[in-house]
């Protein structure tokens, strides 16, 4: 029996001894990638964090914060312009609707975050979008500053009783609304929006400060004195 186990000891021994060389001669996994492929974001992560970033649990940073802080410099640089008004001055606050004054995130959750033009409208008409806090603050200080607000927004003049209804219940008040007409639907957001300011000062007054959420939002001549943009991952418009 003892020269039994010796045996296995001895067999055991240089069986252990075999395991690195049969690891160093094994080759390793191989994977195949297209390094350029691969730098393009992948679309369900970005959903993800599109998500998190909305409730503020990510790294990456906190919406309504962010939204916050951008609308505080806007009523900063408000209350700074009408104390150097001049006399008879008419001064002017351009807002957009969508993601500025206004938000459409839960019907962007709903949809997964794809425009679907139908569904936007039939959330449009329901009157629901929630006010933007920072966006209301400032609108409220314009008209306590005797600030003219006007709202220019791309959506279809079809949906004006809708807007209307959905930016009084929400607090907003307003000189002048203008949205899109027929004949305005086959020019670019720039063109369109650009065209709107310059109506306003046709009317003899200095643009003072223009917010949206996107570049086009706020491109284009004239330009408002101070432009500040809320930032948007969520669609481009441009």
């Amino acid at each position: 029996m003892k020269r039994i186990f010796s045996i296995a000891g001895v067999l055991c021994v240089a069986f252990a001894a075999l395991i690195p060389l049969a690891a160093q001669t094994q080759q390793r996994p191989v994977f195949s990638t297209d390094a350029q492929a691969e730098q393009i974001p992948n679309l369900g992560a970005l959903v993800i964090e599109l998500k998190q970033y909305h409730d503020c649990t990510c790294k990456c940073g906190c919406y309504a914060h962010d939204l916050d802080t951008q609308a505080g410099r806007a009523i900063v640089f408000l209350r700074q312009r009408a104390a150097r008004r001049q006399p008879r001055e008419k001064l002017a606050v351009v807002l957009d609707i969508d993601e500025t004054s206004l938000s459409n995130y839960q019907e962007m959750l709903g949809s997964s975050y794809v425009f679907d033009p139908k569904a936007f409208d039939v959330w449009v008409n329901t009157a629901a979008a929630p006010a933007i806090p920072g966006t209301l603050r400032l609108d409220k200080e314009a008209q306590r500053l005797g600030i003219d607000v006007f709202f220019i927004t791309g959506r279809s003049d079809s949906e004006r009783p809708a807007t209307e209804r959905n930016l009084r219940a929400q607090g907003y008040t307003w000189k002048q609304l203008t949205l899109r007409s027929a004949s305005t639907q086959s020019e670019t957001t720039i063109q369109y929006k650009s065209g709107a300011r310059a109506q306003i000062t046709a009317q003899g007054y200095k643009i003072v400060l223009n917010m949206g959420d996107q570049w086009s939002d706020l491109k284009g001549s004239p330009q408002a004195e101070f432009s500040v943009k809320y930032p948007n991952p969520y669609y481009l418009i441009p």
